[in-house]
């Protein structure tokens, strides 16, 4: 049985598909259904990532499912393979696509199995091409723009008719979640495709793209392109306790965690050796100039205006992704040499941050960049975007997150007028993502149920830090601009001791 988008429209009833094998004859435009498969209750088994290495160890606690994959072709050049998991018994009506990290180039099944777990139909997508570099960008620009968004619009559209057609109707929700890139491309689909999706998780985006490549070329500068710059990896924790010892307790309690990064006014010349001579306690004064220009961000030297923020007090033990070198961080290295110079010999030493940055900003033209404050569309259709950042982040610097959520701000009439359907939360020593001396877990995505689903908005999200398998640390992340204050009494390790106040 053949079952084409039309026939969906108009009989939306569960016998259209009444089996998953049914869907491997399903017709989409510009799709190809590799696999219609049903998985036993912890019966999945996923390829070997590398050949040579043992498969992934089944995941034994996933419910059973039916699994299609399918390889979507919207141009003549395109590959964008998609998976598509639909729990067979106990769906909660829901849809939530994930996200992917860095260049992509591969479906996040992890992400998928925690929507499953909680009832979700899911998918996911390599956004076009397979493995984690960049360089399929060259030659290839209608890859360039399925990697940037087109993928993820097509992922939507494409999996929303296989769940309605697996179970007779659609989605009653639609949930984008993601962090990274996958962050960015929750941003993309709420400013390209504001009616995919009813609420977007979107964590630590690489959203101005262009520029965040250009803070890796800056890093890699102040620290490598003189080599009397360069600090050892030994010197980090130095440098961190440092910035402790300065900031830390401005916010009552002294708990190794800055709360509030911008109010802390750390120079790193307290570290200066003594008369010059060079130690693993000590910073010299080529190191403390490349440790303020870490912090300070890329800046135009001629001007003096900011390129991008820089990392924060506090991130400094996780600085070596952007400082270890000698050569640049693989994303960056990559896009420019594939993507903005289109020449695999190019050197990150020879960028010239008065030209080249306007350059790597035209050639975009805005295929990776998501930059665009303008949410009205997202916004007046109901939906609800949970913008979240770790003020530790060791690779996207978290000021990013606020320029961006500042400019809605801006755009579309304040705080007043967005809190109802936008906010962003700032999760103090938490790195990129996930990790770091803070509070680093919390439920986003029952918080944008609430949301989205019965008009609850966050007034807090109660973020836990463990060691080991145990929570030894709770605490409330605050809508932005507000911070959690210490109550005064109590353990300072309790959420419930904490209020959220504006700083």
């Amino acid at each position: 049985m053949r079952v084409t988008l039309a026939v969906l429209a108009i009989f939306a009833a569960p016998a259209l598909a009444a089996t998953c094998e049914s869907l491997a004859s399903l017709t989409l435009p510009d799709t190809t259904i590799t696999l219609a498969q049903p998985v036993a209750a912890g019966a999945l088994v996923l390829p070997a990532a590398q050949p040579g290495k043992a498969a992934p160890r089944p995941f034994e606690d996933l419910p059973a499912f039916c699994r299609v994959a399918a390889t979507l072709k919207p141009t003549s050049d395109s590959d964008i393979k998609i998976e598509a998991w639909m729990p067979v018994s106990g769906w909660n009506g829901k849809f939530q696509a994930v996200g992917n990290g860095g260049w992509s180039g591969n479906i996040n099944y992890a992400a998928m199995a925690q929507a499953l777990r909680r009832g979700y139909a899911t998918a996911s997508t390599d956004t076009g091409h397979t493995g984690g570099s960049g360089s399929f960008a060259l030659g290839h620009p209608e890859k360039l723009i399925d990697f940037g968004w087109r993928s993820e619009h097509e992922l939507t559209v494409k999996a929303k008719a296989v769940i309605a057609a697996f179970y007779g109707n659609g989605p009653r929700f639609s949930y984008w979640v993601g962090c990274s890139t996958g962050g960015k491309q929750g941003l993309t689909e709420a400013q390209r495709f504001p009616s995919d999706y009813d609420g977007i998780v979107a964590g630590a985006p690489a959203n101005y793209w262009t520029r965040l490549m250009v803070s890796f070329v800056w890093a890699a500068h102040a620290t490598f392109k003189d080599p009397q710059g360069h600090f050892p990896p030994a010197k980090y924790p130095l440098l961190h306790k440092a910035a402790l010892d300065a900031c830390d307790a401005l916010d009552g309690v002294r708990d190794g965690v800055i709360e509030d990064p911008p109010r802390c006014r750390f120079d790193p010349k307290v570290l200066a050796c003594k008369d010059g001579a060079d130690s693993l306690d000590c910073l010299t004064m080529p190191q403390v100039e490349a440790a303020r220009k870490i912090y300070a961000g890329a800046r135009n030297p001629r001007t003096g205006s900011q390129i991008f923020p820089g990392l924060v007090p506090g991130s400094e033990r996780g600085w070596g992704a952007m400082t270890a070198g000698p050569k640049l961080f693989s994303i960056p290295d990559d896009h420019f040499k594939y993507v903005v110079f289109r020449d695999p010999a190019w050197d990150f030493r020879a960028f010239n941050f008065e030209t080249d940055v306007a350059l790597t900003d035209e050639i975009d033209k805005g295929t990776l960049n998501a930059i665009d404050p303008d949410l009205g569309k997202f916004a007046s259709r109901g939906g609800r975007l949970l913008l979240y950042h770790g003020w530790n982040d060791q690779l996207i610097a978290a000021g990013n997150s606020v320029n961006y959520y500042m400019s809605v701000l801006e755009k579309m009439g304040g705080r007043a007028k967005t809190a109802g359907w936008f906010r962003l939360f700032m999760a103090p020593g938490m790195n990129h993502c996930r990790g770091g001396d803070g509070p680093d877990t919390f439920d986003a995505v029952a918080a944008l149920e609430a949301w989205v689903e019965k008009g609850v908005a966050p007034d807090r999200l109660i973020a836990s830090h463990s060691t080991g398998d145990k929570v030894d640390r709770t605490r409330p992340l605050c809508p932005y601009p507000e911070i959690a204050k210490y109550k005064g009494s109590g353990s300072s390790d309790d959420a419930a001791n904490f209020s959220c106040v504006l700083p």
